[in-house]
């Protein structure tokens, strides 16, 4: 999209300082902006309370003063049914399954690039423009020079259709530097925490969510090694692979180290526990492949690197397309995978492709 071209553009603002920025930052390069809040709860005060999120009444305030400032019209788009049935209802669904999802990446697919970026393409708008810290150019996804902020993982799964209708303004900015200018331009949220955890758990006690949801289950914990029961639990969905804390296990390891869990059977509610050593995994399948970089999908072997969670480690790797299916070596192995979670793929600091990990060895 021509930089010099005036745009129409729909300015998503949680309430935050990153998009408060972002908006303002667009409305001064010249081109026609409208700022929206998405209304995610039908229950505002059901989901985050004070900073701790993007889903109160408070934030539509910030995000409302903050338009005034920047001098841009302001509306707030009721997703309320759409978030609960895309994101929250999947982040159970997902659990139920035996997965690990990601809700801030189902919410980028499913509700800020698919749901309102639809809407504002229907309205007459170009784009649709967000806070995130990543850099976008010409259709083409990088990494925000702010390596600790960097969010181009969790926009991994847009599509180059929606890549191309996208702006993320701050990806050349730290997080620093953006606070510095909100402050200049007389943002009240200059200085407001950001926002972490899950936005739609209130508390955020993941275990109990998902129990009120799910309901109390008791199942065994079992040993890998020796195939002995050793503790149980109320519900296999309180766990992920790779999780040490919490297990509540009866007696310890023959050898006296830490058990990790292993994996998570929702059908007979059983979760397996181990040594360190045997999370490690070499090969990883993914489904739901997205390839929306500068380069062909990969029918053959290609060299590249993938990140396996949000601020994860980075691991060399081949990646192939194969039918449906995203087929990745990694060159050292990794621990903690999970099924659930997105692999997104990288040429240096580009995002070439994603998949959702469905299985590892």
């Amino acid at each position: 999209m021509s930089s010099t071209q005036r745009l129409r553009v729909l300015a998503a603002m949680s309430g935050g300082v990153d998009s408060a920025v972002a908006a303002a930052r667009i409305a001064e390069a010249g081109h026609d902006v409208t700022g929206i809040h998405l209304a995610l709860s039908s229950n505002p005060q059901s989901y985050r309370t004070g900073a701790r999120g993007c889903c109160t009444l408070e934030d539509s305030r910030d995000a409302r003063r903050a338009a005034d400032v920047i001098g841009i019209p302001f509306y707030v788009w009721d997703m309320a049914e759409r978030f609960h049935h895309d994101v929250v209802e999947d982040f159970v669904n997902e659990y139920a399954a035996g997965r690990t999802p990601n809700p801030c990446l189902r919410c980028n697919e499913k509700i800020k690039f698919e749901a309102v970026l639809d809407r504002a393409l229907a309205l007459g708008f170009d784009a649709v423009a967000t806070g995130h810290h990543a850099r976008l150019s010409d259709g083409v996804l990088r990494r925000s020079v702010d390596e600790g902020k960097d969010q181009s993982y969790v926009l991994g799964v847009l599509t180059r259709k929606q890549l191309a209708h996208a702006i993320f303004p701050l990806g050349d900015s730290t997080k620093a530097e953006v606070r510095a200018e909100a402050a200049r331009r007389g943002l009240a949220v200059a200085d407001k925490p950001d926002s972490h955890d899950v936005c739609f758990i209130a508390d955020g006690d993941t275990r109990a969510f998902l129990s009120e949801r799910l309901g109390a289950s008791e199942g065994p914990i079992v040993d890998a090694l020796t195939g002995q029961v050793v503790g149980s639990h109320e519900g296999a969905f309180g766990f992920t692979i790779g999780q040490r804390k919490g297990l509540h296990i009866d007696r310890p390891a023959g050898d006296g180290r830490p058990r990790y869990v292993l994996s998570i059977e929702p059908v007979s509610n059983t979760v397996t526990v181990g040594p360190r050593t045997s999370l490690e995994v070499r090969g990883i399948v993914g489904e739901r492949p997205v390839w929306n970089g500068p380069v062909p999908e990969p029918y053959e072997p290609i060299r590249c690197t993938v990140q396996l969670r949000a601020h994860g480690e980075v691991y060399g790797c081949r990646a192939q397309l194969s039918g449906d299916l995203l087929h990745i070596e990694l060159d050292t192995p990794a621990t903690g995978v999970a099924p659930g979670q997105g692999a997104v793929l990288y040429d240096g600091e580009t995002v070439i492709g994603s998949a959702t990990i469905a299985s590892a060895v």
